[in-house]
């Protein structure tokens, strides 16, 4: 699949960048029905919560390596350039999976300084403890409540955030446990950005395998 075939570059482009609380876009259904199912169908069962950068996955089916390729084409880092007004050539990308959500996850936070751009496309079905509030992102005005919010984003059906990592970035997402398949793409800062986070994601997925393998024994 092109990129065209995996992402609806048109509703990316008709979607408004806001500005409240800070800056973001929200693309609702942005990755396509039939590129949605492919991608569903070949998820890596990872079977762990946390983070997983590509190494540490194995093999990816087809599509998922399509989806990869997608997000990593000239003509996404474009698009995101163009709605933001930013130069993102020079800056790395890292790309990491999320299988399962724990119940401590989703407290309030920003993203670290070592990213600039963060994109969180969500793949999973209408299915789920966030129909009940539980796993729905919400983009927050500050650090004291989840219930001081502007936007909330359903995590499913190819759903695209993206928003510009500034001190004031703040979000997160109300208690729930089981699966929640999110592809995350970040543009870091530089080279030793990247070599930093994707030694603290190695060293993070060694210790859930090791501590996971210990639990099923």
């Amino acid at each position: 699949m092109t990129p065209d075939q995996v992402f609806d570059f048109g509703k990316f482009a008709a979607a408004a960048k806001a500005t409240d609380p800070f800056e973001h876009a929200i693309v609702p259904g942005f990755v396509r029905p039939e590129a949605l199912a492919a991608i569903d169908a070949g998820w890596p069962r990872i079977g762990k919560p946390g983070s997983f950068p590509l190494t540490e996955v194995g093999a990816l089916s087809p599509p998922v390596t399509d989806f990869v390729a997608a997000l990593e084409s000239d003509a996404f880092r474009e698009a995101i350039e163009a709605k933001f007004g930013l130069d993102l050539k020079p800056h790395p990308t890292l790309i990491t999976f999320r299988d399962r959500c724990r119940a401590r996850d989703g407290k309030i936070h920003t993203d670290s300084k070592d990213k600039v751009v963060t994109v969180l496309v969500y793949m999973n079905k209408r299915t789920g403890g966030w129909q009940d509030g539980g796993g729905k992102l919400r983009l927050l005005r500050g650090p004291e409540t989840l219930d001081n919010y502007t936007h909330e984003i359903e995590p499913v059906d190819g759903n695209l955030l993206v928003f510009r990592c500034t001190r004031d970035a703040w979000h997160g997402h109300a208690s729930y446990e089981g699966p929640r398949h999110v592809m995350q793409m970040n543009w870091l800062v530089d080279d030793a950005a990247l070599r930093k986070n994707r030694t603290r994601h190695r060293v993070s997925a060694f210790f859930k395998k090791l501590l996971g393998g210990r639990k099923a024994a």
